[in-house]
């Protein structure tokens, strides 16, 4: 007999939320963690969740005329050197090649942190008139960022990520691009991962190096803090001047072009981890959940259990991700397995439920229970797992909501930082001074202006100043 344990608890969600995510990112199988400070295992579990991601996602690249490609690992440090304001920003995180081999290379290689440089080297040779634009190239990847500080999916040294990257004749495509994507995110993360998020324009001093704009989806965890969980990016032709990225327009006038990039990395892992997970583990949303609907036999030693539930898994299998769990571990220690790995929902069939042609199903989300019949299964799972993802959204959305205040003093503004975890909306005045003050007192940082704005006072929460725009504070991963 298999051993009958219980699966093993985790840390209470609300008791110690940092040890609870250890606790599940290792005991749902999501990882391993390897020799190399920073750098982790996806082990198959977790893969799985990136992959149908990455199906979501670049399905609505392609829907959108995106094209993947793939550029090289490695980046000539005269190549990196080229936008001062891009290397400025990477410098402390990069990672460098001095070797090769046994000799000793003559230039610096760094290993990618970011595609930039290499998509406008290429650019730079491919793009020579009108008749070439837009360019609208995508990549799968991984990247390498010395981070100091890691914690598995959220900042790791090495991760996975989608980078795109596009070249326009003008500005106002460039803009319109950069817009467009981040708005791709924001109905990904809502459709596919069941999460809110608010949606703006990052602040001088929290945009990308060497971007003029850099757009922000930020959701809201379940400790309050802030995930920057996709990022869009504005170039305007800066790259285009340090690259010499020139076209031939209708006029046949040499037109430097405009660009943008856009990433989202497996960080939207420790999204869904953080957002919908609770006592017993995962909860993950139906739509990117490795396994949607788990079949568990209950006395499947009697006659036409195991049979019936095989002939269910073919049936949901023709629709869904299934899986029968006809192991001799008792029922018991299945539930909890499969709660512990998030899925979706759960068949129960016994003989009883044989003989009244039906099954139970159990919701991971709310527990709840319900009797379906055998005849219309198929249908009446996917209206639950369409349930499930809804009832996931409106759940997160409620937290959201309910966990946005406002301050128009800074007394207010620190109690509200301090005591009360999650958003605050404050005025600003635009002075970066002011952020960077807001910042070092209260550990809050400008998570985004946001694009539907309100005016909670005339006034600077910091200094008193008339405001410009109402930001979205907050601390953050």
């Amino acid at each position: 007999m298999a051993d009958q344990k219980k699966v093993e608890a985790i840390t209470a969600i609300d008791v110690d939320f940092t040890q609870w995510y250890t606790d599940v990112v290792l005991k749902a199988e999501l990882i391993d963690y390897f020799s190399v400070k920073g750098c982790m295992i996806l082990r198959p579990y977790g893969y799985a969740i990136w992959e149908n991601i990455q199906k979501g996602l670049d399905g609505m690249f392609k829907a959108t005329g995106h094209e993947n490609v793939a550029m090289p690992l490695f980046i000539p440090e005269s190549l990196l050197q080229k936008e001062k304001d891009h290397v400025a920003g990477f410098a402390p995180e990069v990672a460098w090649v001095t070797q090769g081999g046994s000799e000793t290379l003559t230039e610096r290689l760094c290993v990618r942190p970011t595609s930039e440089t290499l998509f406008c080297d290429h650019y730079s040779r491919v793009i020579q008139s009108w008749r070439d634009l837009p360019k609208l190239y995508n990549q799968w990847v991984s990247v390498v960022r010395w981070e100091k500080t890691t914690r598995p999916f959220l900042r790791t040294t090495e991760f996975y990520w989608q980078e795109g990257h596009t070249a326009h004749a003008t500005a106002e495509e460039a803009k319109l691009e950069t817009r467009r994507m981040l708005d791709v995110y924001a109905d990904f993360f809502r459709d596919f991962l069941a999460i809110p998020v608010v949606k703006g324009l990052k602040t001088e001093n929290e945009k990308f190096a060497g971007a003029v704009d850099t757009y922000t989806i930020e959701a809201m965890m379940h400790d309050g803090k802030a995930l920057q969980s996709a990022t869009s990016h504005y170039f305007g032709d800066g790259f285009a001047r340090a690259f010499d990225i020139q076209y031939s327009d209708r006029n046949n006038q040499q037109q430097y072009v405009h660009q943008t990039s856009w990433g989202l990395s497996t960080r939207s892992i420790g999204a869904i981890i953080m957002v919908h997970g609770d006592d017993s583990g995962l909860v993950l949303p139906p739509r990117v959940a490795p396994v949607q609907v788990v079949i568990i036999p209950i006395a499947a030693h009697k006659p036409g259990v195991l049979e019936k539930a095989q002939q269910i898994q073919s049936q949901l299998g023709a629709s869904f991700r299934v899986k029968l769990d006809s192991s001799d571990k008792m029922p018991g220690w299945k539930f909890s397995e499969y709660e512990m790995k998030g899925v979706p929902l759960r068949l129960e069939l016994g003989p009883r439920d044989l003989q009244q042609n039906q099954c139970v199903a159990v919701r991971r989300d709310n527990g709840e229970k319900i009797v379906l019949s055998l005849d219309n299964l198929t249908a009446d799972v996917q209206s639950l797992l369409d349930q499930v993802h809804d009832g996931l959204y409106r759940k997160a959305q409620n937290s959201l909501d309910s966990r946005i205040r406002s301050a128009v003093g800074m007394a207010d503004f620190a109690d509200l930082i301090q005591n009360k975890p999650g958003f605050v909306k404050a005025m600003w005045c635009g002075d970066g001074a002011c952020e960077q003050k807001i910042k070092d007192e209260t550990g809050a940082t400008a998570r985004c202006i946001p694009f539907e704005q309100e005016t909670i006072a005339d006034t600077c929460v910091c200094c008193g100043r008339p405001a410009q725009k109402m930001v979205i504070w907050g601390k953050a991963y």
